[in-house]
């Protein structure tokens, strides 16, 4: 009996082990890195935009400055905003005076499903800049090849290194530039690209705000579980 018994709790121990999860291999790690910009073959995953494209006069560049002296190197994204329109251009915009450098597509998706917040390591100029997620489109566009995006102010404060920490529940979905005004819920398991922008007008209370020059410093982009 006492055999039977020990094959009995044998068996009911074999059964529990194997219907337990591991519950450390199921949550994902802390962080996650996603992009960082420490080198010319970082910053060829971006690509720049402004309002050139449609006869406005703002400019924008991203570049790696040598620094020569074995100090780690972050990537600068700087530019002039302006509110003018080139002369005789064919374009009717309502608005002109915003750059930004988008990352281009993803071979697939990013799975950021698990995260809680992006995080951005930056050093500013006193303006607010927007962060921007693309995801798979299937919520503001149906049949159309644009993707959703979802969009936060971020500020990077003038001189000084500063994490910004970015709850994913604070993007916004938006539609060319405009909030869309209704519930929505992103779907961070279908990441398709992130970008970073300015505008001359709009962001925080208290930025820096209105046309000229423009300068930030990025080290790096990570998504994380907030505690």
């Amino acid at each position: 009996m006492s055999r039977f018994r020990s094959l009995l709790q044998a068996s009911v121990n074999a059964t529990k082990k194997a219907l337990t999860w591991n519950v450390e291999e199921w949550v994902p790690p802390a962080e996650k890195h996603i992009f960082k910009f420490n080198s010319k073959e970082d910053l060829k995953k971006w690509h720049l935009y402004s309002d050139s494209e449609y006869g406005g006069l703002s400019s924008a560049s991203l570049e790696i400055p040598d620094k020569g002296d074995g100090s780690d190197c972050t990537g600068i994204f700087s530019g002039n905003l302006s509110v003018d329109l080139s002369e005789g251009s064919k374009w009717n915009i309502s608005r002109s005076g915003f750059c930004g450098m988008r990352s281009k597509k993803f071979d697939g998706f990013i799975d950021l499903d698990g995260y809680d917040a992006i995080a951005l390591r930056l050093r500013g100029d006193g303006r607010c800049y927007i962060s921007t997620i693309y995801t798979e489109n299937w919520v503001n566009s149906p049949g159309q090849s644009e993707d959703n995006s979802w969009q936060a102010f971020v500020f990077a404060p003038k001189d000084s290194w500063y994490t910004a920490k970015i709850p994913l529940a604070r993007y916004l979905p938006t539609w060319r530039g405009n909030v869309i005004d209704v519930e929505m819920e992103m779907n961070p398991g279908r990441v398709l690209g992130m970008s970073l922008s300015v505008n001359a007008e709009g962001g925080a209370v208290g930025a820096k705000s209105g046309a000229g020059d423009f300068r930030v410093e990025i080290d790096w982009i990570k998504a994380l579980r907030l505690p």
